[in-house]
C-alpha cells in the first residue's frame, strides 16, 4: 500500500501531490479537505512564494472517488470539502504550476485551469467526461474553459467529451508547455525563476491578471449546486454504478 506523500519545500517552492491519503490517483473529501488545509497554510506562509501540483508517478489525477458519488451519506461532507477547496484555489494570491505526467480526468483536469502554467510530458492526456456521467463541469470552469480554449473548443471538450493529446492541450491553450523529459523537474525550473522575481511586482502583476475572483468563486457555488443535484438524480447514479461496475 503507498501513501500520499506529503507537501515538501524546495526553497521558495511547495510542492503538493494531488491524490487521496491511501495512495490512489483520485480525490475524496478527504484529499479536497487536506488540499484546502495546505493552500491555506501556503498563502500566508512568507516562505511559499510559488506552489507546483504534481501527481503519482504515470498518473496526475484520474478524478473524483466514484464510492462517494454513490453513497448519500457522504455528499454533504464532499460537496462542502469540494467547495471550499476550489474556493481556496480560485483566491490564491500566488503562482501555481501543475506537472503532469500521464492522465488528467474530471476533477484532475479541470483543476489545471486555475493553473498559472501547466507543463506536461509527450504521453499525458486529458477528459472530463462529466457530461456522460450525467454531471455538469466543476471548479468554474465554465468560466475559465472558454476563457483559455475559447467557446468553440471548450464547448467540444466538456460536452464531447473526447480525450485530448498533449499536442491538441498544447494547441487549445490547456497546456503550456510540453516536455520530453520529466515534467516535474521543467516544473520546479519555472518554478525557481518566479521564486527569483520581486514578490510584491509578481502578486500584483498576477493578481491583475486573474481579475475579479469573487466571479469565480460565485460560479463555483453554483456548478457545486448544479452538480449536487445531479447527484440526487436516479438516472444519473444508475450510470454511475455501471460505470463504477465497469471500472472495478
Amino acid at each position: 500500500m503507498s501513501f500520499h506523500p506529503e507537501p515538501e519545500l524546495h526553497g521558495h517552492t511547495l510542492v503538493v501531490t494531488v491524490s487521496s491519503h491511501d495512495g490512489r490517483p483520485v480525490l475524496d473529501r478527504h484529499a479536497y479537505a487536506s488540499l484546502a488545509r495546505t493552500f491555506h497554510e501556503a498563502a500566508v506562509n512568507d516562505d511559499v512564494r510559488v506552489v507546483v501540483l504534481r501527481g503519482l508517478a504515470g498518473c496526475f489525477c484520474l478524478g473524483g472517488d466514484f464510492s462517494e458519488f454513490l453513497d448519500a451519506t457522504k455528499h454533504q461532507q464532499l460537496i462542502a470539502a469540494v467547495t471550499d477547496m476550489f474556493r481556496m484555489l480560485a483566491t490564491f494570491p500566488k503562482p501555481v504550476l501543475a506537472c503532469v505526467d500521464g492522465d488528467a480526468v474530471g476533477v484532475g483536469c479541470t483543476i489545471l485551469f486555475h493553473c498559472d502554467m501547466v507543463i506536461a510530458s509527450r504521453g499525458s492526456t486529458f477528459r472530463v467526461p462529466f457530461v456522460d456521467f450525467g454531471l455538469v463541469p466543476d471548479a468554474a470552469t465554465s468560466i475559465l474553459a472558454p476563457q483559455k480554449l475559447g467557446y468553440a473548443g471548450a464547448f467540444r471538450f466538456f460536452c464531447l467529451g473526447d480525450t485530448l493529446g498533449v499536442d491538441d492541450a498544447k494547441a487549445l491553450g490547456l497546456v503550456g508547455e510540453i516536455v520530453e523529459g520529466s515534467a516535474e523537474e521543467t516544473a520546479l525550473a519555472r518554478a525557481r525563476q518566479l521564486a527569483k522575481k520581486p514578490v510584491a511586482a509578481l502578486l500584483q502583476t498576477r493578481g491583475l491578471l486573474k481579475g475579479d475572483t469573487d466571479v469565480l468563486c460565485d460560479r463555483i457555488d453554483h456548478e457545486i449546486s448544479l452538480f449536487q443535484q445531479a447527484l440526487q438524480d436516479d438516472a444519473t447514479l444508475k450510470r454511475l454504478q455501471r460505470i463504477a461496475r465497469l471500472a472495478a
